[in-house]
């Protein structure tokens, strides 16, 4: 079946890999891209597919309604919503427009996904919801929403109105929560490909506090096959967690990317930690892979190795997406902030 999806957030770093994972599928998707083309989202991300048949790009915000409902009524059988903002350190910066786009947005998306009656709706969420674990224990898909920061609780608060819909109207609507990702296309402001690009030019690689906080990791190819899998099939009105049981600190995934650089660790500099910094994150996928018969495929220490080299072979992605704002805001986070590891000892 040629399903025709609309990819809300498709020009950023999880939306475009999907985007490119379906249209090489050979299940035939169409696919609808909606994107805001904010700082993360790039339109360099979805390089080669201009000409595709079955792809089409539409600019604009997801919180316009009409808009929404305009590409719903040409005809689209499920809606994938990856759009939101993201990035813990910004929401703390300026929480206004994380609730904006990740609370009325979904409302949006949703409404107009209710009027259309689409036949399928995948909220992409995250473990951020959760909170903070202590030294054991994972997360599951009953544990209690306690997030810690606007970002993670503009995201339990959009989980709760996808919710919402399904209980009172019914909507085909489901939740996927994952782990953090890295792969190709991932803004330089998250760890990893922040890690690498400093390491590559020689710069401070700033780590929070002790960088001793703890991440769940997940290559980007692995949610994606997730993803397709909960859409067709996944039970309406249910939460799936997404995850690899790979968890690692902060510290040790700079010194494995130094490693792999060969480079001297002398550039791995800490700064003030932010403020509710979760401590550790650790998904259970079991109901995923019990339910639908997945489970991640890309170990860490490959995966790692595979994203290094992506970002070494693709400068001239990197050089685009480090804009002048990207800058302005680098400085704000981490100059002035900094100690080095011989000092944090």
């Amino acid at each position: 079946m040629n399903l025709r999806l609309l990819v809300t957030g498709g020009a950023g770093f999880i939306g475009s890999n999907f985007v490119h994972a379906m249209l090489t599928s050979s299940a035939g998707y169409s696919v609808t891209v909606l994107d805001k083309l904010t700082y993360a989202g790039n339109l360099d991300n979805l390089a080669g597919l201009e000409n595709h048949p079955r792809f089409v790009f539409q600019q604009g915000d997801i919180c316009d309604s009409e808009l929404v409902g305009r590409i719903l009524g040409r005809g689209i059988d499920a809606v994938l919503n990856f759009a939101a903002e993201s990035h813990v350190d910004r929401s703390i910066l300026d929480p206004t427009e994380f609730a904006r786009t990740n609370v009325l947005g979904t409302l949006s998306v949703l409404e107009a996904s209710r009027r259309h009656k689409v036949a399928r709706y995948l909220q992409v969420s995250t473990d951020e919801v959760y909170g903070s674990l202590g030294p054991s224990g994972s997360f599951t898909e009953d544990s209690p929403l306690q997030p810690n920061s606007p970002y993670a609780a503009s995201k339990a608060a959009a989980d709760l109105i996808v919710r919402s819909y399904h209980q009172t109207y019914g909507l085909p609507a489901l939740i996927t929560r994952c782990s953090n990702n890295y792969g190709p296309y991932q803004f330089p402001e998250k760890l990893i490909p922040l890690l690498v690009t400093n390491t590559l030019e020689g710069r401070a690689l700033p780590i929070y506090g002790d960088g001793l906080n703890v991440r769940d990791w997940i290559h980007v190819q692995d949610h994606c096959e997730a993803l397709e899998r909960i859409l067709h099939q996944g039970r309406e009105g249910e939460v799936y967690n997404v995850g690899a049981r790979s968890e690692a600190t902060n510290l040790k995934i700079v010194r494995s990317i130094v490693s792999i650089l060969g480079k001297d660790e002398g550039l791995i500099t800490f700064v003030k930690d932010r403020p509710g910094h979760d401590r550790r994150y650790a998904i259970d996928p079991s109901k995923l892979e019990n339910e639908l018969g997945w489970k991640a495929r890309i170990p860490f220490e490959e995966g790692i190795r595979q994203t290094v080299d992506w970002y070494c072979r693709n400068s001239a992605w990197v050089a685009r997406v480090r804009s002048g704002e990207y800058q302005r805001y680098y400085s704000r986070m981490y100059d002035n902030r900094q100690r080095t590891l011989s000092e944090l000892k």
